[in-house]
């Protein structure tokens, strides 16, 4: 079992050239504008990254390899499913493009070959890799609503769940208490965030300038949250 677990992982690796030069051709060769460019690889960036806290988590819950796949899987594209099946953006964008598939189980892969001992892992990797996710997710969940919808709160609305939604069902599968409803300065980092893209927008600028002070916005203070552990009130009903 331990010979061709590790046989399919190689494969995987040596299959990442291969998926690499697919995400290249699509931005490159194709007709497509910049700002779709940036959008598309910043997607596989973000859903690379939240794949890897996926791993991290089912490694620190001793979790088997397709235990792993799963919670890594959720991680990286659960909230963005649950956006497309809520703008009605069928088949959702997966299903469509393979190369997220791919992405992930040759992140899977790459991890579990790199990361033997996840004890061992300083605190903060597992909540930094989340917060680069969330942040990517946030931005191209406002994005993707911005082309089938004009309004600025739903495209926000959309951002909050393709960054949380992933992370929501990863926490409720390892039998955590979900990030978002903790008192932890999360969402509210999502919300910001997409304010802060949408105005970029209504001011003028670029898509693509749009995308990253959002996406900057919402990683500079989820990482504050994390180095000064920053929360919000709670509400508590007192007997």
């Amino acid at each position: 079992m331990h010979k061709s677990s590790n046989f399919s992982g190689l494969n995987l690796v040596k299959s990442a050239p291969i998926c690499l030069l697919d995400i290249f051709h699509r931005c490159v060769d194709s007709e497509t504008a910049l700002d779709t460019s940036l959008l598309y690889l910043i997607d596989m960036f973000g859903t690379a990254v939240f794949a890897v806290s996926g791993v991290l988590l089912a490694g620190r819950l001793k979790m088997d390899p397709f235990g792993v796949m799963v919670l890594a899987s959720v991680t990286a594209i659960g909230g963005g499913t649950i956006r497309d099946m809520a703008l009605g953006a069928t088949p959702v964008f997966w299903i469509k493009d393979t190369n997220y598939l791919w992405v992930i189980m040759i992140t899977c892969a790459l991890t579990m070959l790199l990361v033997r001992r996840p004890k061992r892992l300083a605190w903060w990797i597992l909540p930094v890799c989340d917060a680069i996710g969330l942040a990517v997710f946030v931005g191209i969940g406002v994005e993707k609503a911005l082309i089938y919808q004009d309004s600025a709160l739903i495209a926000i609305i959309m951002g909050v769940i393709t960054g949380c939604g992933g992370g929501i069902i990863r926490d409720v599968l390892a039998r955590e208490i979900p990030m978002v409803l903790r008192s932890e300065v999360y969402a509210t980092a999502c919300i910001i965030g997409g304010i802060f893209h949408t105005t970029a927008l209504a001011m003028g600028y670029s898509s693509s300038t749009a995308l990253l002070s959002g996406v900057f916005s919402t990683l500079l203070i989820r990482l504050g949250a994390i180095r000064w552990h920053l929360s919000l009130p709670t509400f508590a009903l007192t007997k």
